[in-house]
């Protein structure tokens, strides 16, 4: 039992040094790399061009609200040789020649102002979404790219403890074959073992996620951007 407590303490030693040695992954963040990040995905981002193709359409509304002025007039005109007679028992104001009209649907023209009203109100709306969404964008941006750095940290420390607990593993495996330490000392110290690459193989899953997800919301591949 002494021994195993020996065992167990050396090896959460070891699996502790690299956690001490990085504190803070605040230096290993690039405020450079994340400018570029948050440009690309403003330019590439899926979200990001459908919002700015409804905000062109619908201002689009506009001009279109503007020449609608003259949909509620309607021209006509009606023709009678001139060697007809003048007269016409069904129509005695009709004569001969060219006669013109104009109507107007007024119910339709008085509605033309607020039509265009709301057009312009309509694309304002439109590029204030615009606006908060490449806000959200931003964020979101710079949670992916938090996320990355801080998964590349653990990968770091969860490789360097597999490592060390190999090592540990292997020197105790030499004392268990000289005699030096119990069967279960040295059992002891292959769960601790094991439990260390599992961990670091999660570790790489998460990490592998991040970079997806950043990759993902930037548009390229993080190793195709200079």
């Amino acid at each position: 039992m002494k021994n195993l407590f020996k065992i167990a303490l050396t090896a959460l030693m070891l699996l502790s040094v690299e956690s001490y040695a990085q504190e803070s992954i605040i230096p290993e963040i690039k405020y450079a790399d994340l400018e570029k990040y948050i440009d690309l995905a403003k330019q590439n981002y899926t979200k990001i061009k459908i919002l700015d193709a409804k905000t062109e359409s619908i201002k689009t509304a506009i001009p279109i609200a503007a020449v609608s002025y003259l949909d509620p007039f309607s021209g006509s005109y009606f023709y009678r040789p001139t060697g007809k007679t003048v007269i016409d028992p069904l129509n005695p104001y009709n004569v001969n020649g060219f006669q013109f009209g104009i109507n107007l649907n007024l119910g339709a023209y008085l509605q033309k102002p607020f039509q265009a009203k709301k057009a312009k109100y309509d694309y304002k709306v439109a590029q204030l979404e615009q606006k908060d969404n490449e806000i959200q964008v931003t964020l979101e941006v710079k949670k992916r790219y938090y996320d990355y750095i801080q998964q590349i940290a653990a990968l770091k420390i969860f490789t360097q403890s597999a490592q060390d607990s190999k090592s540990v593993a292997e020197s105790l495996r030499n004392r268990f074959e000289k005699g030096e330490i119990t069967l279960e000392a040295y059992n002891q110290s292959r769960i601790i073992q094991t439990n260390a690459f599992t961990s670091k193989i999660q570790a790489e899953a998460n990490y592998l996620r991040a970079k997806d997800l950043l990759e993902e919301i930037v548009g390229q591949k993080l190793s195709d951007i200079k």
